[in-house]
């Protein structure tokens, strides 16, 4: 339903393909320039209202954006809508400010130099104007408030005692033209003081030699990042997640064999919820790559592992989480298996939809979708790169079949996306009858790799949808649209707007953003 119309009964069909284009890069490159490895963006994260974005990056900082074009129509976006304000504008962005959030430190009990390296950030909810996050490295999770405050100023530091008042100084006009002489400290030749007696006053009008500053507040203001909490000596091993829960109290931390529970307020105490560790370390088959709360039910999160399998687990159940509600994984085809299998399967990345019904899945090769209300299976499977299956022995053999890419859903539900090598991302869309497969580059002209090729739609999966997998030849260094790749050249991070068709993704040391 759109502007009042009527709604129509025939069903819809699919959104159309999105088009997307050029807003906004920061940090971007000249030809030739090479990249420092601590300016490598490690995390990106939009709050929720989506005035904000966040990013973290290798050198432990962390950089604040805020979003610039609704404050130019002097209200919120809901207040402009709710006035039929048109708004033709992309969304914009500005620089806010930046802090250093982790420092490099080293684990003398264990010889283990741990990194500042960030690898999460999550927004919690602001207060008081203020902004607050969490952001972790590898073993140590901080919580951060970033405040504007007033800045203060010294606006003069002698001033004349006939016009000022306070700050040691009584105002007096006899004093002004009085030619009496005075020492350099503010004695007087005509009278002695003796400064250890009780006794002592300042003389009338002051002591003209004495410098004292008047502090006032400008109309001027700068933002300040603190430090309130540090969340750390929790983890044995390398923490990969962090996420909130819903009830704006807790939050979760999770590293490859645990998961632990915090209070936000509680920064010296966790509770161990899952724990996948073995007693003899020689049994373990899988671990714990990416975990997070649901969305709306606070009682509820979701944890994938190495072998393809995300379990959903109710915190109602036990205090030990030990098993779960429900087991999402999809059956292996048989005689499908290779060296390669359970390498690929491992997810890297799992996130929940708005409302929390589906989860979306990253593993090396595909994106899938599953439903929380059905474990038989993914609702829908898209195919990222397909061409590099033939490559997956070149891909081992350099260490890029370990890269962990992240994916992201619309704000709607209609879309997903997720990152690719050569600085591409895929934007798939997943509503019923869709066969949007777009690929897009990190650059200023995202649609330069747009070459028509044949299309074939993969296998439907039950009810769903039938996707189109774009194949190019199986041509050595050529992707699905007859250009070379590049593994050095990697898009892991990405965001989408919660509320707009808006993506922010990281390619290097450069963050670029695009609307549709």
């Amino acid at each position: 339903m759109n502007g009042g119309d009527e709604v129509v009964a025939a069903p819809a069909g699919p959104p159309h393909p999105l088009e997307w284009k050029f807003s906004q890069v920061f940090g971007e490159r000249t030809a030739g320039e090479e990249v420092q490895e601590v300016d490598i963006i490690s995390a990106i994260e939009f709050d929720k209202s989506g005035n904000h974005l966040a990013t973290g990056d290798r050198g432990g900082r962390v950089v604040l954006f805020e979003r610039t074009d609704t404050k130019d129509h002097g209200g919120s976006r809901k207040d402009l809508e709710r006035m039929d304000y048109s708004i033709s504008r992309h969304p914009e962005f500005r620089y806010k400010t930046e802090f250093q959030s982790h420092e490099p430190e080293f684990d003398y009990l264990k010889s283990l130099e741990i990194e500042e390296k960030i690898n999460k950030i999550r927004w919690c909810q602001t207060a008081n104007g203020a902004l607050f996050l969490l952001s972790t490295n590898d073993k140590t999770i901080k919580f951060w408030k970033v405040q504007e405050k007033k800045v203060k100023k010294i606006s003069e530091m002698n001033f004349d005692p006939s016009k000022s008042m306070g700050n040691g100084c009584i105002a007096s006009s006899s004093n002004s033209s009085s030619s009496k002489p005075y020492l350099a400290n503010g004695g007087s030749p005509d009278r002695s003081y003796n400064y250890p007696s009780n006794d002592f006053s300042f003389p009338p009008g002051g002591i003209p030699s004495l410098k004292l500053p008047m502090v006032v507040s400008s109309h001027e203001t700068s933002l300040v990042a603190r430090c309130r909490r540090v969340y750390a000596h929790a983890h044995d091993y390398h923490i990969n997640s962090i996420s909130n829960n819903s009830d704006g109290e807790t939050f979760i931390s999770a590293d490859d064999l645990r998961i632990n529970l915090w209070n936000l307020e509680i920064s010296n105490q966790s509770f161990n919820i899952v724990d996948v560790k073995p007693a003899n370390m020689e049994d373990l088959t899988e671990v714990i790559t990416s975990a997070e709360f649901h969305p709306t039910h606070c009682n509820m999160l979701a944890y994938s592992s190495s072998k393809g399998s995300i379990r959903l687990v109710d915190l109602r159940q036990s205090a030990l989480c030990d098993s779960h509600s429900k087991l999402f994984e999809e059956q292996e085809a048989p005689g499908s298996r290779s060296f390669f299998t359970e390498i690929i399967a491992s997810i890297s990345d799992i996130k929940f939809g708005k409302d929390g019904r589906y989860i979306l899945s990253r593993d090396y090769m595909t994106l899938k979708l599953w439903d929380i209300n059905m474990d038989s299976g993914p609702v829908s499977t898209f195919q990222v790169h397909e061409y590099l299956r033939p490559k997956l022995c070149d891909l081992y053999e350099n260490d890029s079949i370990f890269d962990k890419f992240e994916c992201c859903l619309s704000g709607d539900g209609l879309r997903v996306a997720t990152g690719s090598y050569s600085n591409l991302f895929r934007v798939f869309g997943c509503a019923a009858g869709s066969a949007e497969a777009t690929t897009l580059e990190a650059s200023k002209n995202p649609m330069r790799r747009q070459v028509p090729t044949p299309s074939r739609p993969s296998r439907s999966l039950g009810n769903s949808i039938t996707r189109v997998v774009r194949r190019g030849a199986e041509t050595p260094g050529v992707d699905a649209n007859g250009n070379s790749f590049d593994f050095t050249t990697k898009l892991l991070h990405l965001a989408w707007h919660p509320s707009e068709n808006s993506i922010a993704c990281a390619a290097a040391n450069s963050l670029y953003m695009y609307y549709a």
